[in-house]
């Protein structure tokens, strides 16, 4: 059990998290993760299993800049808008300064000239640490429940 505090910060880290990207405010993504960390986008089923097996992995705040690079600079795609919506939030455990959490999250997409569809589904297993500027990812592994995914992933999760 954590107190109110801590419990509110993790939703609004969720929170911020889920408006950077929805924004398309891709310089703040990276900001989120300690400089040491694991990103990764990776199949229920995988993950059940214990495959390492990812759709996307990365291992360092560096890996997320030069996916942000990537989206701006390199990579052609059709344009589209993401929506995040975010459950609440449940600590798995926790000590002073690290927490080991589970939310559940739906990824919406919308591109300008179609209906929105649903982009992902699954839920968020991350590991936070308390920092100087607060609460940070140590690792957030997007677990997605449907073995079917869009040709390609263009955006974090």
């Amino acid at each position: 059990m954590v107190d109110f505090a801590t419990f509110q910060a993790v939703v609004e880290l969720n929170a911020a998290y889920a408006a950077a990207l929805d924004t398309q405010a891709w310089d703040a993504w990276p900001e989120f993760f300690l400089d040491e960390c694991v990103y990764r986008i990776q199949p229920r089923e995988n993950f059940e299993m214990g495959l390492p097996l990812a759709t996307l992995s990365f291992e360092s705040k560096g890996m997320l800049r030069d996916r942000i690079y990537g989206i701006r600079d390199t990579l052609f795609h059709d344009p589209y808008y993401q929506r995040h919506v975010i459950g609440l939030p449940s600590i798995r455990a926790a000590d002073d300064d690290t927490l080991h959490v589970e939310a559940n999250y739906a990824v919406f997409r919308t591109k300008p000239d179609q209906l929105t569809d649903i982009l992902s589904v699954g839920r968020y297993v991350d590991i936070v640490k308390r920092t100087g500027d607060g609460w940070k990812f140590a690792s957030r592994q997007c677990i997605f429940d449907s073995e079917m995914i869009p040709n390609s992933l263009i955006y974090p999760i």
